[in-house]
C-alpha cells in the first residue's frame, strides 16, 4: 500500500499536479487496513489525477479489487483512467458505477475487455453505455474475445433493442460469461428476443436478470428457463467432473498404493533374492573352500598313506636285511663253530706231526714248495688236513731247521688268523649294534610317523563330517528359503489377484457413474424434447406476436421515439434548469456582494462600524 501511495506521489511530483487530498487519505487507509481494496467512491477525479493513477495502475500490482464509483469521471479522464487498467494484471474486480461513461468509455471499456486477461467482475451500473449503438458495439466486441470476465452489470445503461441485439451477438461467441445483469434498461421485445436466442447457443449464463425492460413475462420465463438449463447443465457437470475427479484420483491412489506395494514386494523379493544369492554364493564359496581344503586333505592323506606305505617297504627291507644279517651271522657262527673244530683238529694234527717229526723232516722241502704254489683254500685244506698232503708226498724228506722255520712260519700264520679273525668279530659286532641302532631308530620315527598320519587322518576325518553338517545345515537353509520364496510368489499372486478386484471393483464402479450420466443425459434429453416443445409453443407464440408485433411495431416506435427525444428535452431543461440557477446564484451573490458594499458605503454603515 505504500508503495502505490509513494508511486503517486512521486507522479504527481513529476507531472506537476497537485496531490488529491481525498486520494491521499484513501491511499493512507488502505495502507493501514493492510488490505487488497483501493476504495476511491465518492472522490471527484480529475483528468490530471487520472492521468497519474493510470500510470500508478500500469506499475501496480497489490489491488485486486478498485472501486471507482460515484467519482464524476470526464470523457477524457475515463479514457485515461482505463487505458491504464489495460496491461494491468492483478485487478481482478472493477467498480464504475454512476460515472456517466458515453461513447469513448465505452470504447475504452471494449479494449479493456480485449486485451486485459485478469479482470473477473466488472461493474458499470448508472451509466450511458447504451446510448450510442456504435460505440456500443465496440463494447460488445471487446466482450466477445474475452476470455476471464465472469460477471458484468450492466443496470440503468439505456440500452434499447439494438444494444441487446449486438450483447447477443457477443454472447453467442463469448463462453466464460456466467452472469449478466442487465435490469432496467429499454431492450423491449425485439431485444428480449435476440437474448433468447442468444442464450439458445450460450451455455455458460446461468443467472439473467432482464426486469424493468418491457420484456413480456413468457420471454422472461423463456429467458429464466433457458439460465435454468444452463445452471442445471453447470451443476451436473461441475457434479459430474468432481465425481470423476474423486473417481479418478481413488483409482490414482488406489493404483499408487499397489505400485508402491508392488515396489515394495519386489524389493522385498529383490533383497531376499540377492540374500538368497549373496549366501548360496559364499555357501558355494565355502562348498568350493571345503572341497578345495578337503582335496588339500585328501592329498595329504594320499601323501601320507604312499609315505607309510614307502615305510612299510623300507621297514619291510629293513627286515629283510635284517633277517639276512641274522642269516649271515648265524651262517657266520656255524663257520666260527667250524673254525673252532677244524682249529682244535689242526692242534690235534700239530702234536701229531710234532711226535711223528721224521715224517714231516722227510717231506718239508716237497710240502714248501707245493705250499707257494696252493691258493688259499688249498693252504686252508692243507691247514685243516695236513696228512693229505702228506700222504700225496711221500717223497718229502725232514730237516730239524726247516721243520723248526715251517713251524715258526705255521705259527706266525696262525696268529695272524687269530688276530684277523678277532678283528672281523670285532666288526662284525660293530655292525651288528649300527644295524640294530639304525633299525630302532627308522622303526620309532615310522612309528611316529604313523601316530602323526593317524593324528592328521583323525583331524580330517572330524573336519569332513563338520563340513557335512555345515553343508546339510545350508541345504536346510536354502530349502527354506525357497519355501519363503514360494510363499512370497504365492503372495504376490493374491495381490494380483486383489489388484484385478480392485481394478473390476472400480470399472464396475465407472460403468455405473456413467450409467448414471446416461440416464441423466436420457433426462436431459426428455427436457431437451420438453424444451423442442416448448420450443415449438413459443414459435406459434411468436407468429402470433409476429402478428401483433407487425401492428405495434411502428406505434413501439414511434413511442421510442418520441421517448428518446422526451429524454433528449428532458435532459435540455435539465441543463436549462442548471443554467438558469448558476445564474441565479450568481445574480444572487452580485446582488449580495452590491447591497454589503453600499451598506459600507452609506453613513449609516460608517455609524455602526464607529459604534463597534
Amino acid at each position: 500500500m505504500e508503495d502505490f501511495r509513494r508511486i503517486y506521489l512521486r507522479l504527481c511530483k513529476e507531472g506537476g499536479v497537485e496531490p488529491q487530498e481525498g486520494v491521499v487519505a484513501q491511499l493512507q487507509e488502505s495502507r493501514s487496513a493492510q488490505g487488497s481494496r483501493l476504495d476511491l467512491s465518492g472522490q471527484s477525479l480529475s483528468a490530471d489525477t487520472c492521468s497519474v493513477l493510470a500510470k500508478a495502475f500500469h506499475k501496480d500490482t497489490v489491488f485486486t479489487e478498485v472501486s471507482l464509483s460515484d467519482c464524476m469521471l470526464s470523457e477524457e479522464g475515463a479514457r485515461v483512467l482505463l487505458s491504464g487498467l489495460l496491461d494491468n494484471t492483478t485487478v481482478k474486480v472493477l467498480d464504475l458505477k454512476g460515472n456517466n461513461l458515453r461513447s469513448s468509455g465505452a470504447e475504452v471499456l471494449g479494449q479493456l475487455l480485449a486485451q486485459n486477461k485478469t479482470l473477473r467482475r466488472l461493474v458499470l451500473e448508472w451509466n450511458a453505455l447504451g446510448v450510442w449503438d456504435e460505440a456500443f458495439s465496440l463494447f460488445c466486441s471487446g466482450l466477445v474475445s474475452n476470455c476471464a470476465l465472469t460477471q458484468l452489470d450492466l443496470r440503468n445503461n439505456q440500452i434499447n433493442h439494438h444494444g441487446a441485439s449486438a450483447l447477443a451477438l457477443a454472447l453467442k461467441r463469448n463462453s466464460t460469461l456466467e452472469v449478466l445483469d442487465l435490469r432496467w434498461n429499454n431492450i423491449g421485445l425485439l431485444g428480449g428476443r435476440s437474448m433468447l436466442e442468444a442464450l439458445q447457443n450460450n451455455k455458460s449464463i446461468v443467472q439473467l436478470e432482464m426486469a424493468g425492460n418491457n420484456i413480456p413475462s413468457d420471454t422472461l420465463k423463456a429467458l429464466e428457463q433457458a439460465t435454468g438449463h444452463n445452471s442445471d447443465r453447470r451443476s451436473t457437470l461441475r457434479e459430474s467432473r468432481s465425481r470423476t475427479q474423486v473417481l479418478s484420483k481413488e483409482i490414482q491412489t488406489l493404483k499408487e498404493e499397489k505400485g508402491r506395494q508392488f515396489l515394495s514386494l519386489m524389493e522385498t523379493i529383490d533383497r531376499q533374492r540377492d540374500e538368497m544369492g549373496r549366501s548360496s554364493r559364499s555357501t558355494s564359496s565355502q562348498i568350493g573352500q571345503l572341497q578345495e581344503a578337503l582335496n588339500e586333505r585328501k592329498s595329504a592323506v594320499n601323501s601320507l598313506t604312499a609315505k607309510l606305505q614307502m615305510t612299510e617297504a623300507a621297514l619291510a627291507l629293513s627286515e629283510q636285511k635284517n633277517q639276512n644279517m641274522g642269516e649271515l651271522l648265524s651262517r657266520l657262527k656255524a663257520e666260527k663253530e667250524e673254525q673252532r673244530e677244524q682249529h682244535s683238529k689242526a692242534r690235534k694234527k700239530e702234536h701229531e706231526v710234532q711226535s711223528d717229526g721224521s715224517f714231516t723232516f722227510k717231506c718239508f722241502p716237497v710240502i714248501w714248495e707245493h705250499f707257494y704254489r696252493m691258493n688259499d683254500s688249498e693252504v686252508e685244506l692243507l691247514i685243516l688236513h695236513p696228512e693229505w698232503e702228506l700222504t700225496n708226498h711221500p717223497e718229502c724228506v725232514s730237516h730239524d731247521n726247516l721243520s723248526s722255520h715251517l713251524f715258526q712260519e705255521l705259527s706266525k700264520a696262525k696268529a695272524a688268523f687269530v688276530a684277523e679273525r678277532a678283528q672281523a668279530e670285532e666288526e662284525l659286532g660293530r655292525v651288528r649294534a649300527q644295524v640294530r641302532l639304525e633299525e630302532q631308530e627308522h622303526a620309532s620315527s615310522l612309528e611316529e610317523k604313523l601316530r602323526s598320519v593317524r593324528s592328521s587322518l583323525q583331524e580330517v576325518q572330524l573336519h569332513c563330517s563338520q563340513q557335512k553338517q555345515t553343508i546339510s545345515e545350508l541345504q536346510a537353509k536354502n530349502s527354506q528359503q525357497s519355501i519363503e520364496m514360494d510363499g512370497l510368489r504365492r503372495r504376490i499372486e493374491e495381490l494380483q489377484q486383489e489388484l484385478c478386484c480392485k481394478d473390476q471393483e472400480k470399472v464396475a464402479e465407472v460403468s455405473r457413474v456413467r450409467v448414471e450420466l446416461q440416464e441423466q443425459i436420457g433426462h436431459l434429453q426428455a427436457e431437451r424434447t420438453a424444451q423442442g416443445a416448448l420450443k415449438e409453443k413459443i414459435s406459434a407464440l411468436e407468429r402470433e406476436l409476429k402478428v401483433l408485433s407487425s401492428n405495434h411495431r411502428e406505434a413501439l416506435l414511434d413511442k421510442e421515439s418520441e421517448m428518446s427525444s422526451m429524454l433528449e428535452k428532458l435532459r435540455l431543461k435539465e441543463a436549462e434548469i442548471h443554467r438558469i440557477r448558476e445564474d441565479e446564484a450568481n445574480r444572487a451573490s452580485y446582488l449580495q456582494s452590491a447591497v454589503l458594499s453600499y451598506i459600507h458605503g452609506s453613513p449609516l454603515g460608517h455609524h455602526s462600524s464607529l459604534q463597534k
